[in-house]
C-alpha cells in the first residue's frame, strides 16, 4: 500500500509481515480518531481476541492532533498529543490481540473535506489488502462531523470495491450520539456482555483523554448497559450490555440506493411514531 500521509503506519503486534497481517483480518473497525474502534467496534474486537481463525483489525483516520486535554496533558502541543494518541492506539492493539493497525494520520479538517478524495484513495488500498468479512464503521447520523465524514467516507470507499471484494456484513455504530432513536426493528444490538475487563482495560489505555477530562470509561459501560435494560420494555434483558449499529450493508451492496433516503428514512420513521403516540394519547383527549 502507498498511503498519502508520510506518517501513515501499519502496526502488527505479533511482528507478521504487513502484508500477511492485514490479509488474515476478519472484522475490521474503521474509526475516526485513537479510541473509537475500540468503543464502538468492541463486538468485534471480543469476537475475535481469542480465537484462531478470526482476526480483528483497526484502522485510525486521523492523526489525534486536535484531542481535548487538561490536568497534567494541558501544556501537551498538538504535536506531543498526536505522538501521544498513536502510542496508545499501539498500546491497545497489543491488549486487544489486534491483527493488524493502520493509522493513516490525516488532521480532522481533511478528514471532513471529503471532496478530495484522498482518505477515500486511502481506505479503498486498506480494504483491498484486507478484504474483511465485517466493516464496523460510524453511522451516518452521528452529531460528531468528524464520524459522520468517516462513516459517509467509507461507504464511498465501500462501493469502489468489485463484488467479490465487499464485505458480508457493514455496521453503522454509535459513538457520538445513541441509536436508541432507531426503530427497534431496524437497529442492530451488538451483543458486548463478555470480556468486560478486556473492554475496561482497551478504554483506559487512553488515559490523555480519560484522564485528560473525558471519562469515556465510565460512559461506554454506562451507555452499553442502558441498551441493555432499555432496549425492550416488555422483555427481559437479553444480554448484559448491548452496543447499537445501523446496517448499511444495502449501501454497500446497491450502489443505487441513495444514501440520503436511506438514512433519513430511519429518521422519518422515528418522527412518524412519535407523531402517532401523540395522536392517539394528546389528540384523543381534547
Amino acid at each position: 500500500m502507498k498511503l498519502r500521509k508520510p506518517e501513515a503506519s501499519v502496526f502488527v503486534p505479533d511482528g507478521l509481515p504487513a502484508e500477511d497481517a492485514l490479509r488474515r483480518v476478519t472484522h475490521l473497525g474503521i474509526g475516526a480518531h485513537q479510541d473509537d474502534v475500540e468503543i464502538m467496534a468492541f463486538h468485534g474486537i471480543q469476537k475475535c481476541f481469542a480465537s484462531r481463525e478470526l482476526w480483528f483489525g483497526a484502522v485510525t483516520c486521523t492523526n489525534g492532533a486536535g484531542s481535548p486535554r487538561t490536568g497534567e496533558y494541558a501544556a501537551f502541543s498538538d504535536a506531543d498529543m498526536a505522538a501521544l494518541r498513536r502510542r496508545e492506539q499501539e498500546k491497545a492493539a497489543v491488549l486487544g490481540n489486534y491483527g493488524a493497525l493502520v493509522q493513516l494520520g490525516y488532521p480532522s479538517a481533511e478528514v471532513k473535506d471529503v471532496g478530495t478524495g484522498r482518505l477515500r484513495a486511502d481506505l479503498v488500498q486498506v480494504l483491498r489488502a484486507v478484504r474483511p468479512e465485517v466493516v464496523y464503521t460510524h453511522n451516518p447520523a452521528d452529531k460528531h462531523d468528524t464520524h459522520a465524514a468517516v462513516a459517509f467516507t467509507v461507504v464511498a470507499a465501500l462501493r469502489e470495491l468489485d463484488p467479490g471484494e465487499k464485505p458480508e456484513t457493514v455496521y453503522g455504530c454509535e459513538v457520538w450520539r445513541g441509536l436508541d432513536w432507531m426503530d427497534d426493528a431496524d437497529k442492530v444490538p451488538l451483543d458486548v456482555s463478555r470480556r468486560e475487563t478486556l473492554s475496561a482495560g482497551l478504554i483506559g489505555v487512553y488515559d490523555s483523554q480519560v484522564e485528560g477530562g473525558k471519562r469515556y470509561d465510565l460512559a461506554t459501560a454506562g451507555r452499553r448497559r442502558a441498551n441493555a435494560s432499555y432496549f425492550r420494555s416488555h422483555d427481559v434483558d437479553g444480554a448484559e450490555q448491548l452496543w447499537f449499529a445501523m446496517d448499511l450493508t444495502p449501501l454497500v451492496r446497491d450502489d443505487a440506493l441513495d444514501v440520503r433516503r436511506f438514512v433519513l428514512g430511519h429518521v422519518d420513521k422515528f418522527r412518524a411514531s412519535v407523531e402517532e403516540k401523540i395522536k392517539r394519547y394528546w389528540v384523543s383527549t381534547r
